[in-house]
């Protein structure tokens, strides 16, 4: 198969229930990123200056120079900035993610953060690029940085955001075996796992847009207004489908530097104070988040159908479309990832098949369905799904007049269109059959042709969803 290993898909419409604890209907989680003595440096082994996330517009790496003016701005965040937010925060359940080497040069703000019972993650060795960075380097580094925290901050982390990330970085974390959660994507409001290096990796998505980053990029905040509101109102929101029945979790993403500025600090204050005074509402570290989400979600065992070999496709899905697994054998070579391990997924798959399938081959799909209440019926012969179906709306118990009327229009039908009378039964009722029967005998063959085939793709969306998550 050709497999696309993005999902598009999700949670779908529908996402499941958080439960959060005691009723709560959002669980605003607040990141406070500790980088500085950890950036680029060539003070730090580095091939130049550090060039993002500061007060400088259009900062440019010095190669093999020191930036005085970068140096001292990533200072006044950890000498004041740091400060100032644990003044404010330091009574919320906060998590810190901390780049190995900048927590080692930060004695009083590691014993300050632990004093105030914050998480403490790993945010990397360092707080530098890693998209072109070899594999077996990155795998070194975050092993390293494991071993640095661990020294430093007295235990290991328990989960993991490199930031500056590559492509390989949340297998490599995920292959690590240590974390509780990987944060190191954006793709959702709420946790999600995934199957990687053959173990399930809980993903706790992070957030760029409620960031105070957005200061120091060009289209960013430039006031603390603008950061406040834009807080302000992702949380009505989000709480507002909390009260609907779908509670999501806010992540809101800090760094000492930016919102350690006195300005922008009454911003959040006044966001912070907002938030707090809606009742219903956790605030959470991104571990405690995580430990309710395994508890709650754990992993499904589901087998993904992304993941399966030809054969097991082939058994799983070949009886979907009635006596056609040549269906299935086709949907198998589609390009398919996570975001078809679902029903509706496998759904557009398979009908992808049908649809680009010659008339004749669809006609023989229509005539390897039998007829309602038929021979085969009362034989015993049909299908398993086909006999679920047509005793799921009492076509197993028919009186002799019923059963007369059916095998009556059957004929008829099959005289007229050349094949059977084909319906989503789970649709309908006894009355309605009939009634529907009684109604589309008399269409032309083209009309029933095309109605026989969306009966067909019908049914067999409501025998998946039987078999695999909606």
């Amino acid at each position: 198969m050709k497999r696309y290993p993005r999902d598009m898909t999700g949670y779908g419409a529908v996402p499941p229930p958080a439960n959060w604890p005691n009723g709560a209907k959002i669980a605003v989680q607040i990141v406070l990123n500790y980088e500085e003595g950890g950036e680029n440096n060539i003070l730090h082994g580095d091939p130049a200056s550090e060039a993002f996330l500061s007060e400088i517009t259009g900062a440019q790496a010095w190669p093999g120079q020191r930036h005085w003016n970068m140096e001292s701005i990533y200072e006044y965040g950890a000498r004041a900035g740091f400060w100032r937010v644990q003044r404010l925060l330091g009574d919320l359940p906060i998590t810190v993610y901390g780049v190995a080497t900048a927590l080692a040069r930060a004695p009083a703000q590691v014993a300050a953060m632990k004093s105030s019972g914050w998480e403490i993650a790993s945010h990397g060795l360092k707080w530098i690029e890693h998209k072109d960075m070899p594999e077996h380097e990155e795998r070194a580094q975050i092993a390293e940085a494991i071993r640095l925290h661990t020294e430093v901050t007295g235990a290991p982390p328990r989960g993991w955001y490199t930031g500056r990330c590559s492509n390989n970085t949340v297998r490599l974390a995920a292959e690590s075996g240590q974390f509780d959660y990987v944060a190191d994507s954006y793709a959702d409001d709420l946790p999600y796992w995934m199957r990687i290096a053959g173990r399930d990796q809980l993903i706790v998505p992070y957030t760029m847009d409620c960031n105070d980053m957005r200061f120091a990029i060009q289209a960013g905040f430039s006031n603390g207004d603008q950061f406040e509101s834009y807080l302000k109102d992702s949380f009505d929101v989000l709480y507002e489908e909390g009260v609907a029945g779908t509670p999501k979790m806010m992540s809101i993403g800090l760094h000492c530097r930016l919102i350690g500025r006195p300005g922008r600090l009454a911003a959040l204050r006044r966001a912070i104070r907002h938030m707090q005074s809606y009742e219903d509402v956790w605030f959470a570290t991104r571990l405690q988040i995580a430990q309710h989400w395994a508890q709650t979600h754990p992993p499904s065992d589901i087998a993904k159908p992304s993941e399966m070999t030809r054969d097991a496709f082939v058994s799983a899905f070949g009886g979907i479309f009635e006596h056609s697994p040549w269906i299935a054998e086709g949907a198998y070579d589609l390009e398919r990832g996570p975001t078809h391990d679902c029903a509706q997924g496998v759904h557009q798959c398979l009908t992808r098949i049908f649809r680009s399938a010659s008339h004749d081959q669809r006609l023989a799909v229509l005539n390897a369905h039998p007829d309602l209440a038929g021979k085969l019926a009362a034989a015993g012969k049909l299908t398993a799904e086909s006999t679920s179906e047509q005793a799921g709306a009492g076509l197993d118990m028919l009186t002799d007049e019923e059963r007369e009327t059916f095998q009556s229009l059957n004929t008829q039908y099959v005289d007229r269109h050349g094949f059977p009378f084909i319906i989503a039964v789970r649709d309908h009722t006894k009355p309605s059959i009939m009634a529907a029967f009684k109604q589309r005998i008399s269409n032309d063959r083209e009309t029933e042709f095309a109605e026989a085939c969306r009966q067909v793709e019908r049914i067999a969306e409501l025998r998946l969803r039987e078999k695999l998550p909606t």
